[in-house]
């Protein structure tokens, strides 16, 4: 479907390496430097020169750690910056499915207050993640009319694809995403050796698990470059959120990018200062120092299970082994009908009521199963 799409910028990112370059000398424990810019072998770039650069890109592509709100206050203070420069500017979301783009058009359009728009996204069901590292961004976007681009599939189709094969869904399910290019060998190490560090959550099965993250990496790949080609001879600048393992080395979305046309997408991520300097150059375009800091981050609490509305209450899909929810001895297909006191009639609620719970404290809740209501407690440790 994009075979024929536009390269705009025939001037090549690496190209401008060395006027990039404000020092080749570096030491490795102050790079990347505190709120500043290096490339990923430790060589410091001009934050201006480099925004310029950014401005004439196809796409830029920025990585976080969901649960990182330091990376999220970098990602806002880029928008910002490329925004400047490039006032056509789209940001993309990995974080909820293109059946949710209407909602993201309504609050941006200032239709929507925060709960209506958690409501109408399910933003708890598609993502989960506190929405209190990302109002930042959203509310950036509603005040500057930015407007927001959904990337991904529900979760349930991106799995699918990956298990059964490209044809499991029609094309208008998959919204005309043609099937991913292979993976390279080095995203098949990358993604191997992730899964032998969480095999509990990845399941024995490494093809499976690679052809998820490739119909992953196509559908958001293909939200992007099918949003340029919309733009004709004017397209704008996509700036994507996404995961940083959908970025690194180039393995994931942009080589779909690529295989699209979309040649011109550099790779931005969040390092802690000394996280680089004999890295491999082909981690990504440029590196932020982004210092960790305690009063910033956000507590990524959950109960470890997968949740669905339910009557009554919400339903327990699945339960993640090791998790709190299965220490409480929850199980697939309970009923939760109350957390605390506080009675749940949507998704959301229970995610709200898990997110206000203190570390160190229990949350009772109250469950049917079988037809029989019975009590059990959540035990939410002490942080580190």
């Amino acid at each position: 479907m994009h075979a024929g799409l536009r390269i705009r910028h025939g001037l090549a990112v690496g190209t401008l390496l060395s006027a990039l370059m404000v020092s080749n000398v570096q030491a490795e424990s102050e790079c990347p430097p505190a709120g500043g810019w290096a490339t990923p072998a430790g060589e410091v770039l001009d934050s201006a020169e480099l925004y310029k650069e950014l401005a004439t890109a196809d796409a830029v592509l920025l990585g976080e750690r969901h649960d990182r709100m330091d990376h999220h206050r970098w990602q806002l203070g880029t928008l910002a910056a490329l925004h400047g420069k490039r006032p056509d500017m789209v940001i993309g979301l990995e974080m909820l499915p293109r059946s949710k783009q209407a909602v993201l058009d309504a609050w941006v359009a200032g239709e929507l207050d925060p709960d209506t728009f958690l409501e109408a996204s399910e933003w708890y069901t598609h993502w989960g993640f506190d929405p209190e590292l990302y109002w930042p961004i959203l509310h950036f976007a509603r005040v500057h009319d930015v407007p927001l681009l959904a990337l991904n599939l529900e979760r349930e189709k991106i799995r699918q694809l990956g298990h059964e094969g490209w044809d499991a869904l029609d094309s208008q399910a998959r919204d005309g995403v043609s099937a991913p290019a292979e993976a390279s060998a080095g995203y098949r190490d990358y993604l191997q050796a992730v899964l032998e560090r969480h095999p509990s959550g990845m399941g024995p099965n490494g093809d499976r698990f690679i052809a998820t993250q490739l119909a992953w990496d196509r559908m958001m790949a293909g939200a992007i470059a099918d949003r340029i080609e919309a733009g004709g001879d004017s397209p704008p600048l996509v700036v994507a959120i996404i995961g940083s393992g959908h970025l690194e080395f180039g393995y994931g979305v942009p080589h779909q990018l690529a295989d699209l046309g979309v040649t011109e997408s550099p790779v931005l991520l969040p390092r802690e200062p000394g996280a680089c300097g004999n890295a491999d150059p082909d981690l990504a375009r440029a590196v932020f120092g982004v210092p960790a800091d305690e009063r910033f981050e956000r507590s990524s609490r959950m109960l470890g299970v997968q949740i669905e509305p339910g009557e009554p209450g919400i339903r327990i899909q699945a339960v993640q082994e090791g998790s709190i929810g299965e220490a409480a001895g929850l199980r697939a297909g309970d009923h939760v009908l109350k957390a605390g006191e506080r009675s749940l009639q949507a998704v959301a609620d229970l995610q709200r009521v898990v997110q206000s719970v203190q570390p160190g404290t229990w949350l009772p809740l109250e469950i049917e199963r079988d037809g029989e209501r019975m009590e059990r407690v959540a035990r939410f440790p002490l942080e580190d």
